[in-house]
């Protein structure tokens, strides 16, 4: 296997994890890993993904785990235009006070801007910044690194049959309404 193949399959094996991740929302099963964000994301410790903090009580440290900001930031990503709370709630996985404080938490670190929809005063549009952008282009390069650290021992025959079996699982994954 070359090069850019090796590089397919660790793509493939990134989608099919995220595929497992997005699963466990609103009540899908839990991914592999359990609760809380994936192994890639920075786990649980302190760190611009991690879930917990010394001060608790601040308002972007309480239930703010890694892995639905990086679906927040992924999502607003692949947005031509800025999009609204419950937009960001279905795509996310979450409700809409969850996806709410989630958008609270983006801003506050900079992440996504929140402004007032033009057509309806009622309504936020929701866009990512660059640093929003940034922030997402290490975690995938963190997920990068993993997958790839993960493989090191498989051969490149066992990394692509690997990649096509994770694949397979993660789209046969039950999720609701499916």
């Amino acid at each position: 296997m070359g090069q850019e193949s090796q590089a397919d399959a660790v793509r493939q094996i990134e989608e099919a994890l995220l595929t497992l991740r997005l699963g466990a929302g609103r009540g899908g099963p839990r991914p592999p890993w359990g609760d809380g964000p994936p192994p890639w994301a920075g786990g649980h410790g302190p760190g611009p993904l991690g879930a917990r903090r010394r001060h608790d009580h601040e308002p972007h440290a309480r239930g703010m785990h890694g892995g639905a900001r990086i679906r927040l930031l992924e999502f607003l990503a692949g947005s031509s235009s800025g999009v609204g709370i419950s937009e960001i709630a279905e795509a996310v996985e979450v409700d809409q006070p969850r996806a709410s404080r989630l958008v609270a938490d983006g801003a506050a670190r900079g992440f996504v801007t929140r402004s007032v929809d033009p057509g309806d005063a009622r309504k936020s549009v929701v866009t990512i910044t660059d640093a929003g952008r940034q922030m997402l282009d290490t975690v995938r390069a963190g997920r990068t690194s993993a997958v790839t650290d993960a493989l090191s021992g498989f051969t490149p025959d066992e990394t692509a049959l690997f990649a096509e079996l994770l694949s397979r699982f993660a789209a046969a994954w039950p999720r609701p309404g499916r």
